[in-house]
């Protein structure tokens, strides 16, 4: 047992040392080329240390996933932000709001706001040439992704950022804030799991993943808070605790958006009373969210929301996106495509879901609407590696892994072949676990090792729903 152990250990020093290698060696967006490879072998050897984990003792399992997420976590913090800067708008904003100015109001190259620029966010001297670097139209050099529009980030993110703001104030605390977020994700998963030993190994999924390195905490992308909020909704929504389950899954909508796909998993098949006692609680928290924010910039808290959906190809006469559906549809009927594909998609998990496994269909929805969209930043894909995390059917982590190659590539040709490869994956997933549970004579709720079909209807009478 303890060589087990051991060997597992191993392996995930082994992922460590590669991705620590990664962060800082690897590469930046600037110099792209030897990224793909660097994650290749991130790739590999997080599959081996996944291996590996399934031969550990049960008794093993919890801790050395906590130390494991710890470890990983902690390399993202070995170098600044390398192929984002998001991070840097964080910063931005943060620092405005605690100076009392709501992060609506003003563009960061708001003259109005000149007097707290500072050499991190803005620097001077130099000749501006760096990948994360631009000019404003006042010639002014900045690191600010997009320094001319207002915020794009909702209220949770935005509070979020000014909570971080006092400790550190600058691109190192929002990193430091992302792998609190990234290890508080992976407890809140072994909380969901109970400590147990299988969810446990489940839990290093997310854990483990090379991408919450990069993605939650060297680039410290804000989805991560979503992430945590999303998996803390679903299991008190698990636990027919619908309040508080609604509360943090409107929170989580608050906080990116995209939490908001998840919605139909958490939903299917409960109670009318406990359906509006969710739905009521997460609308009630996504305004409360809202309206300190309202108050003080009216209709400047959409911010540089419509602008942001045109530029990356989400409306008609623009369409960087769908990459997959362009194959098959017209390019003016490709949102509505994509819209009409969801909708069943989310209508019939409204009609067969679990209920006591929210997760799985919230993995459905989500992971089909990444894969519809097609979008080309992988730190979308957090909600799937969490959702992941909890569900057990690791072929959707092929979706990021789509979005991270596309990010470092670009154009139609690799958007279709990176997501065409993902939909294959993620298909041939679906029908191995399909013939596997055929050929054990299984009901196909779970295999012993964690594998469980939850995209299949409960049979009558069956689960926490039946005889409601």
């Amino acid at each position: 047992m303890f060589t087990r152990a051991l060997i597992a250990l191993l392996a995930l020093a082994a992922l460590v040392a590669a991705l620590a290698l990664t962060v800082t060696t690897g590469g930046t967006l600037g110099h792209r080329t030897p990224l793909l490879a660097w994650y290749a072998a991130d790739a590999a050897l997080f599959a081996l240390a996944l291996l590996a984990l399934r031969r550990v003792a049960d008794r093993h399992v919890v801790p050395l996933v906590l130390a494991g997420s710890v470890a990983v976590a902690a390399v993202g913090l070995l170098a600044p932000p390398r192929t984002s800067d998001d991070a840097y708008r964080y910063v931005w904003d943060g620092r405005v709001q605690a100076a009392g100015i709501s992060p609506y109001a003003h563009a960061p190259d708001d003259p109005a706001l000149a007097r707290f620029r500072e050499p991190g966010l803005w620097p001077t001297g130099g000749t501006c040439d760096g990948w994360d670097e631009r000019r404003t139209a006042a010639g002014d050099c900045t690191r600010i992704n997009r320094p001319a529009v207002h915020t794009i980030y909702p209220p949770v993110a935005e509070g979020w950022f000014l909570a971080v703001h006092p400790f550190g104030g600058g691109v190192r605390g929002v990193q430091a804030a992302g792998a609190l977020l990234a290890v508080a994700t992976t407890g809140a998963l072994l909380a969901v799991g109970r400590g147990r030993a299988r969810e446990g190994r489940r839990a290093a999924l997310w854990g483990w993943c090379p991408g919450v390195a990069v993605w939650a905490v060297n680039d410290a992308h804000v989805d991560t808070l979503g992430a945590l909020l999303l998996v803390a909704g679903l299991g008190c929504t698990a636990r027919r605790r619908p309040a508080a389950g609604g509360v943090l899954l409107g929170a989580a909508i608050a906080a990116k958006l995209l939490p908001g796909l998840a919605l139909p998993g958490a939903l299917a098949r409960r109670p009318v009373r406990e359906t509006v006692t969710l739905l009521g609680a997460a609308l009630g928290a996504f305004a409360l969210s809202y309206l300190p924010y309202a108050v003080a910039s009216g209709t400047g808290v959409l911010g540089y929301l419509p602008g942001y959906l045109r530029e990356e190809g989400y409306q008609q006469g623009h369409i960087d996106r769908f990459g997959l559906l362009r194959l098959v549809v017209p390019d003016p009927l490709l949102p509505w495509a994509a819209g009409l594909v969801l909708a069943v998609v989310a209508g019939a998990l409204l009609r067969r879901g679990d209920p006591a496994r929210p997760w799985g269909g919230a993995l459905l929805v989500t992971g089909t609407a990444l894969l519809l969209v097609a979008p080309a930043y992988p730190w979308y894909g957090l909600l799937v590696v969490a959702l992941v995390a909890l569900d057990g059917r690791w072929e959707w982590l092929a979706v990021p892994a789509a979005g991270q190659v596309l990010y470092l590539t670009g154009g139609t040709a690799a958007q279709q072949a990176a997501y065409g490869t993902a939909l294959v994956c993620v298909a041939a997933g679906a029908a191995w676990r399909r013939v596997r549970r055929d050929d054990d004579g299984d009901d196909g709720d779970d295999d012993g090792r964690g594998v469980r079909r939850l995209d299949r209807p409960l049979r009558d009478g069956a689960g926490p729903a039946a005889g409601r």
